[in-house]
């Protein structure tokens, strides 16, 4: 049966959050991860664990369905950025619910949402660069009602004098355009398992982002060790190579030593994917009603 155009909207938002949220999941579930919350355990985290993480992915997907359909090929402007905070507002809300208080994807509500919406505003017809640009355009807006929260990141960001989540969105998320999905797509080229393409990933993002999650733990000398760590991996051929496994056991050991958690990575990690999922999902962009681009 044929669907109405605002059936096949309707449809494609859902299709949307679905990928979103399957992205989280599939961050979540990834192992090895240095520090982080992953298959094997709760990495540098007491408070965390798989189950909860893949809890709060699922509370999110109402709210990414409600930023997909709301931004359906409309243009960045103030009222849909005002429209996007106050969604994002209440799905933390649900996500906190879920999670019985914890923070599990703050992060990744902010640049997932921006990237969903993103997507939607190009009706799913964007390109991963077109997607971002738009992205960066939302984010650059100002949002009035947004709450003057002091958050640890945003403390980290001012401590140390380094961007945050927040400019990474505004500069059309350069960790994930120059860094992870290139090194995502060079890994699978280069014969690497889709686990292994991805740490690559992961590791590519950790070469140079001021992740304030380690920045807030570890500080300084977490941050370097991180960056350094992920460096060793890739330069050892990537967790292809026996090398390059080894190099990254060592950097999971040196980041539990520190307690630090590269959440910031990983949330960069889980737009990857996303991206990633939009450009090879044949079936989500086969699902799309016809119109041309806004």
């Amino acid at each position: 049966m044929k669907l109405h155009p605002q059936e096949r909207i309707e449809d494609s938002a859902q299709r949307l959050a679905r990928v979103a949220t399957r992205s989280l999941i599939d961050e979540a579930r990834l192992s090895p991860k240095p520090g982080l919350v992953d298959s094997r355990g709760n990495g540098a985290h007491h408070d965390l664990t798989l189950d909860l993480m893949e809890r709060s992915a699922h509370s999110l997907a109402p709210t990414f369905h409600a930023l997909a359909l709301q931004s359906w090929r409309r243009p960045a402007d103030i009222a849909l950025r005002q429209l996007v905070g106050r969604l994002g507002r209440e799905g933390e809300a649900q996500m906190m619910e879920a999670t019985g208080g914890v923070n599990t994807h703050r992060g990744a509500i902010w640049a997932l949402g921006l990237l969903v919406c993103a997507a939607a505003m190009y009706g799913l017809e964007g390109s991963s660069e077109e997607i971002a640009s738009a992205a960066a355009r939302l984010a650059s807006l100002p949002d009035s009602a947004a709450p003057k929260i002091f958050s640890k990141g945003l403390r980290a960001t001012r401590r140390y004098r380094v961007p945050g989540a927040r400019e990474e969105a505004q500069l059309g998320f350069p960790h994930v355009m120059r860094l992870a999905l290139p090194q995502l797509r060079r890994s699978r080229q280069h014969g690497a398992t889709e686990q292994q393409a991805r740490l690559d990933a992961l590791m590519a993002i950790m070469t140079s982002l001021s992740d304030t999650c380690v920045l807030s733990r570890a500080g300084l000398e977490g941050l370097e060790a991180m960056q350094k760590g992920a460096r060793g991996v890739l330069l050892a051929g990537g967790t292809a190579q026996a090398e390059g496994r080894s190099a990254l056991a060592t950097l999971d050991k040196q980041m539990l030593a520190l307690n630090a958690s590269p959440g910031g990575a990983a949330d960069l990690l889980a737009a990857t994917l996303l991206l990633d999922a939009i450009a090879c999902d044949e079936d989500l962009v086969a699902s799309l009603p016809q119109h041309s681009h806004f």
